[in-house]
């Protein structure tokens, strides 16, 4: 690909957008590997290993419970590491985010069983689901500002997609990892199997660390802070400029249910006995529509850069509300060639229109003083419904966990707040780097050199 020369001064060199971006995808795939393998394990082997196993049902439900614990905690770290983000740079949050990830997924593989300590094991469990969440608070905020203030002018949403096909990597690598460790016998998955993949992580942390350490600062955030434009409070200017951006984020960040769903609850109903498909099977329905999101997501965002942000986020949230239907459907027929074709169809293609704008989208919205902020607290909110999300599907699908119909009625409930948010939000795709954000809940924002 070819970068056009800078323009000015303060604008990224040449080389720059690219290396950027490229750190993006790998920190990010590095990063949600650890974050998704734990879906993974909550949905086939946490009931198991940390719950009671005389109640499979309840086991199951609490199970998904700590799998949307970490949502809970996001909005929490995104306050902190939005605020630390904007006042000392993308960069140090990038880096921070992937050690405390790295770090809390391989104590989890470290943890006692509840037949070894009892109650003690699923708290644990839950503290380390925490960190976990606190650090995927910062990551994505981080490296969607990061690429997005690198990025040609034209090209911001090709380049910051990089962040969200890097997590589908990630997703990708995680199914991969348990797809050996789910077709071990039972006994020695649930001794020693299941661990394997999360003690991992070191190697993740490592190579995360390297990558990210000699990734250079963007243009934009060191021209404001020599100019004196880092705002001491971020979070202030945040809720008086930007408050209506920060709401729409909330709600176009519900779309991440569908996520949720489909890589956790179906994950859990297929492999049900009201349905009893193979976990291997299902695990290889996920990798190969986390394969073709991998090439889906830059051609949607590289659409966007060509007729805007909102009518491709408008696809993914709409689509996506009916593509659920479907998905569920096949599941419930137990049918594998139908299961196999719709969800690439829901989740690979329709479902990465929405994934793969929303970084530069909701970017877009901000100016560079509260951008990582902006982002990470409306993200992180709109996520936190969107992991407990599968604890109500749970809920809603019944006693026996059957009703995949009530849970696809859920699903697109959620997506409506998503589109409302699309249709109300401004189109920023032609909008110059330096001029985002300089209008916000109906006032003009200060200019980028101001201080709070």
């Amino acid at each position: 690909m070819s970068v056009p020369a800078p323009a000015s001064p303060g604008a990224a060199p040449p080389g720059q957008p690219r290396k950027a971006a490229t750190a993006a995808w790998i920190g990010s795939a590095l990063e949600y590997y650890d974050f998704f393998i734990y879906g993974s394990a909550a949905a086939l082997i946490f009931p198991d290993v940390f719950f009671d196993e005389s109640d499979p049902a309840t086991a199951t439900l609490l199970s998904l419970a700590t799998f949307g614990v970490a949502y809970a905690a996001r909005p929490v770290g995104a306050f902190f590491l939005g605020h630390v983000g904007d006042r000392m740079g993308r960069k140090k949050i990038m880096v921070f985010t992937l050690i405390l990830m790295g770090v809390s997924t391989f104590l989890i593989g470290c943890l006692p069983t509840r037949d070894q300590v009892g109650t003690l094991a699923p708290v644990l469990l839950v503290l380390c689901r925490i960190l976990q969440g606190i650090s995927a608070a910062g990551e994505q905020a981080s490296a969607n500002s990061m690429t997005l203030e690198h990025a040609p002018g034209h090209r911001r949403g090709f380049f910051t997609s990089f962040t969200l096909s890097g997590t589908q990597g990630g997703q990708l690598l995680a199914t991969l990892v348990f797809l050996p460790v789910a077709a071990l016998p039972e006994e020695h998955l649930l001794s020693w199997g299941w661990r394997v993949p999360f003690w991992l992580s070191v190697v993740v942390a490592v190579v995360g660390y390297v990558i990210r350490r000699r990734l250079d600062e963007t243009p934009a955030f060191e021209r404001a802070a020599a100019t004196g434009g880092v705002v001491k409070m971020p979070l202030a200017v945040l809720a008086r400029d930007h408050w209506a951006d920060v709401l729409r984020v909330v709600a176009g960040a519900l779309v991440a249910s569908v996520s949720t769903i489909f890589t956790v609850w179906a994950l859990a109903y297929a492999t049900s006995d009201s349905v009893g498909m193979s976990r291997t099977a299902m695990l290889w329905v996920g990798a190969l529509a986390n394969v073709v999101a991998l090439g889906a997501i830059p051609l949607w965002a590289s659409l966007s850069d060509r007729i805007g942000r909102r009518p491709v986020f408008l696809i993914g949230a709409a689509g996506s509300a009916v593509a659920m239907f479907l998905y569920l459907w096949a599941v419930s027929t137990g049918s594998y060639p139908l299961t196999f074709l719709l969800g690439i169809v829901a989740f690979g293609v329709v479902y990465s229109a929405a994934n793969g704008v929303w970084p530069a989208f909701y970017g877009e919205m901000f100016s560079t003083r509260v951008r990582l902020s902006g982002v990470a607290i409306g993200t992180q909110i709109g996520f936190a419904v969107a992991g407990f999300a599968v604890t109500f599907a749970a809920r809603i699908a019944g006693p026996d966990g059957d009703d995949w119909f009530a849970v696809a009625l859920f699903t697109a409930a959620l997506c409506v707040p998503p589109v409302i948010a699309a249709l109300t939000a401004r189109e920023t795709h032609k909008v110059p780097t330096d001029e985002l954000g300089i209008r916000a809940g109906g006032r003009a924002a200060e200019p980028e050199t101001a201080t709070a």
